[in-house]
């Protein structure tokens, strides 16, 4: 299964959403929490090219936010993404 790393900030429900999709899944996942973290969320900004969270990676793959993943379940493409 490919790595996850997914940027959030402690009040997002979008953050949650996609967590519990992930969680769903049993997928492990890295968390960078950007809450009070500037540094981190700069960081963020520069490789995804968006400023809102969360922010979500399979691999070196950017899925994009929330929606994005969902749609992508969806479209039963996510579980290929994760396998590939």
């Amino acid at each position: 299964m490919k790595d996850v790393t997914i940027y959030t900030t402690a009040w997002c429900p979008y953050c949650h959403r996609a967590k519990a999709l992930l969680d769903k899944k049993a997928v492990k996942f890295n968390e960078i929490d950007v809450t009070m973290d500037r540094k981190k969320r700069d960081e963020m900004e520069a490789k995804a090219g968006q400023h809102t969270v969360p922010q979500i990676w399979i691999g070196e793959t950017h899925v994009g936010g929330s929606d994005d993943l969902h749609a992508l379940d969806r479209t039963g493409k996510l579980d290929a993404m994760l396998a590939a």
